[in-house]
């Protein structure tokens, strides 16, 4: 018998807010926390100048990974040699040619952060801000105001699946706040607040090693990624985490069985918290760097796109060891 979902209205009714925080027309929620400051404290991270682009291949013929509900980008070509072949186009004076395409893709169909507006639960977005804003575009909340600020500070790599001894971890399987801390601990590294949290679950690998069929079989989502707890949101509040970055489709598990629901972390971190989620991170050679050279900080940096009305966008985050 399926279980009956936990309402979230009921679940969080108690949980922290940031909301009126930095005043009621805040759209940037937790990165408010990373002042200049903070981006300094992530420039002195840098140690070797090794850099490790996080972002995944956009538009592959063999196929992205997507979230189920979302579809393949379409990218096609504009000018290419066959249109000077065919005489379609001709050669601007003095014989210059180009290329030219067109992309036509979900903004959060690669790697991608996630606006405040993009998830809520109840009545209220982030901020209390009312859904109906959401109609035809974000009118609150939206991407836009995060990519004028970007996603800028120290970065601090908790890796997972080594923790756990795995090459990935399993489907469905929770990463807690125990195993958070204790990760860290392994590695040597603390985790301070004001950090943006970057979560290797070895999750994505599979896609690119197994396909599809491993990675969402049968179209099921039930991804490992991080799990909820009242402790883990309580810890969030008071370390003031700006950001979440992981190698998965929602960076939470996918489907809480004990719960019977799907997103409360989207609920109690993003809607509540103004955390902000980024998704489908390539972490494998970060990770696999950081467990040689023990270096497990780094400054960190993403700017999204600043799509007006925007509930998300694509990003090809930093980070610089």
């Amino acid at each position: 018998m399926a279980k009956t979902p936990t309402e979230f209205t009921d679940l969080l009714k108690d949980s922290p807010k940031n909301w009126g925080r930095w005043g009621k027309d805040d759209e940037i929620g937790a990165l408010n926390f990373l002042t200049d400051t903070e981006v300094l404290r992530g420039v002195r991270a840098v140690q070797q100048g090794k850099t490790f682009m996080l972002g995944v291949p956009v538009a592959r013929p063999q196929g992205d990974p997507l979230h189920p509900i979302r579809a393949q980008p379409i990218h096609t070509f504009t000018s290419d040699e066959g249109f000077y072949l065919s005489g379609r186009s001709k050669p601007f004076p003095g014989g210059l040619k180009y290329t030219d395409d067109v992309l036509v893709m979900f903004p959060q169909g690669s790697t991608q952060y996630d606006a405040l507006g993009h998830a809520w639960y109840g009545d209220k977005l982030y901020n209390g801000h009312d859904p109906k804003s959401t109609i035809g575009g974000l009118q609150k909340c939206s991407i836009e105001p995060i990519a004028n600020h970007g996603v800028i500070g120290r970065g601090v790599l908790i890796d997972a699946a080594r923790y756990k001894g795995k090459k990935h971890l399993d489907r469905g399987e929770g990463v807690t706040l125990d195993d958070l801390l204790g990760a860290a601990k392994k590695q040597g590294v603390t985790i301070e607040k004001h950090d943006i949290v970057v979560l290797h679950t070895g999750w994505l690998n599979r896609f690119y090693e197994e396909g599809q069929q491993a990675f969402f079989p049968d179209g099921e989502f039930d991804e490992p990624g991080l799990e909820y707890s009242k402790e883990l949101v309580q810890w969030f509040y008071e370390m003031e985490i700006p950001s979440i970055s992981a190698d998965n489709i929602g960076c939470e598990q996918g489907f809480n069985h004990d719960l019977g629901g799907l997103g409360v972390l989207h609920s109690a971190l993003l809607c509540n918290l103004g955390v902000i989620f980024n998704e489908i991170v390539w972490l494998k050679d970060l990770a696999e760097h950081c467990d040689k050279d023990k270096q497990y900080t780094f400054l960190f940096a993403g700017a999204p796109l600043k799509l007006v009305y925007g509930a998300g966008s694509a990003v090809n985050p930093i980070a610089i060891k």
